[in-house]
Parts: structure tokens; sequence; C-alpha cells
């Protein structure tokens, strides 16, 4: 019964977010699902691409949080629409939750949108939310070993981003014996090095992004997934 029931709710979670797909689709928004544990970096990340792309690109973002408007607060100083989701104790963000922060977002005056989860690596990668593309951070201060402990979202990703490798000599952390495990896990996903701090590694990061978003609003073709 309890595997129906979970059945059930996916099932559900899902329909909603291939309506979320639709309505981005119809838009030309292109969706970034932003993933992490707590303190990763997921907001330094959305910040340092905002100001990176934002002469080129026009950006929103929904943030999600258990609680607090803290990280949403950042955002909006960089003067791109944002818009809060407070779970209340929720481990994840799902797609009604994203469905009604769509209702009240400018679609039409955006290109790209980052959804950022909240800080969570187990729950989130059994929810799809209508995106585009999965991005999944880990920062190196948390250790190498997040990828044998909670496989699921790494499988999942379509880029995994090691942040603050501006610490890295103060850490453990092994970059080559952890792309070789991403490697092993999900040949798919882009490895990106990037400091927020020292900004190592950020155009890369965003020449991906630009690189796999969909062709600019005049046109109506959707690119297909690589």
């Amino acid at each position: 019964m309890n595997i129906k029931i979970l059945k059930d709710i996916l099932s559900a979670n899902d329909q909603i977010a291939e309506r979320n797909r639709a309505l981005l689709d119809k838009h030309k928004v292109f969706a970034l699902n932003v993933m992490s544990s707590p303190g990763a970096g997921k907001t330094s990340l959305i910040l340092d691409t905002i100001r990176t792309l934002k002469k080129r690109k026009r950006v929103g973002v929904i943030e999600g949080d258990i609680s607090s408007t803290i990280d949403a607060e950042k955002v909006k100083k960089e003067r791109v629409p944002v818009l809060q989701i407070n779970t209340g104790g929720e481990c994840h963000l799902d797609a009604a939750m994203i469905n009604r922060a769509l209702e009240n977002m400018p679609l039409e005056e955006m290109d790209l949108l980052f959804i950022e989860n909240v800080g969570n690596l187990v729950c989130p990668g059994e929810f799809k939310l209508g995106e585009d593309r999965k991005v999944l951070i880990v920062s190196a201060p948390e250790g190498d070993d997040k990828i044998y402990k909670y496989p699921l979202l790494f499988h999942l990703a379509d880029a995994v981003v090691v942040n603050k490798i501006d610490l890295l000599p103060y850490t453990t952390f092994d970059v080559d014996g952890f792309s070789k495990a991403l490697k092993g896990l999900n040949q798919k996903a882009r490895l990106f090095r990037v400091s927020c701090t020292t900004h190592e590694g950020i155009e890369d990061w965003t020449d991906w992004v630009l690189s796999t978003m969909r062709p600019p609003k005049q046109t109506s073709r959707r690119q297909p997934r690589p």
C-alpha cells in the first residue's frame, strides 16, 4: 500500500510538472533546477550567473526554502524577478509549488529561470518540477563522498558543479577521484569546477548555460535535448 501511495503522489506531481513545462515552453523560458545540500553555494552560483549574463539574457529566480526570505532578498538586489517559496517544513519543492509560482512571475519578460530547490540531497530527486535541466552543486568543504552517499541526484543531474574550489588546498576533496566516480555513475553530466569567491570557472559554467538554452524568443522551435 505504501508503494502505491508513493506512486500516486509522484504520478500526480509529474502531471503538474508537464503543465509547468508546457507553460515555460509557451513563453520560451529555459529553467534550471538547482539542487545541493545546505550551504553548498546555490544562491552564490545563481548570483554570479546573473551578474555574468544579465546583459545578454533576462533572468528570473524562484527561491525555495523552509523559511525566511534571506536568499530572495540577495537576488532582488540584482533587479531581476524573484519569488520566494517557503515550504513550511517540506524538504523539497514540488511541481504544484512551482505551478503557483509561475502564475505570479512575468514569464514574458524572461529567458532563463533558476529554481533554487531546498537544501537537501535526498528528496528533490524524486520530484520533477518541469525544468529543462537539473544542476547539482557540491562544495569542496563537504567532502567528495557525497556521490557515494546520495547517488540518485548525481545520476539524474545534467551538470554537477564543484563549488568553493578556492578552498581545495584546505580540504581532502579529491576532484579527480570525484570526476571518475561521476563518470561511472552518469556519463552525460558535465562537471564544472568553480569558485564564487574568485570567480574561477564561472565563464565555463555560463558558457554551458548559454549553449544549452533553447533559441532566442523570436524563434519558435525548441532545441532538442542532447
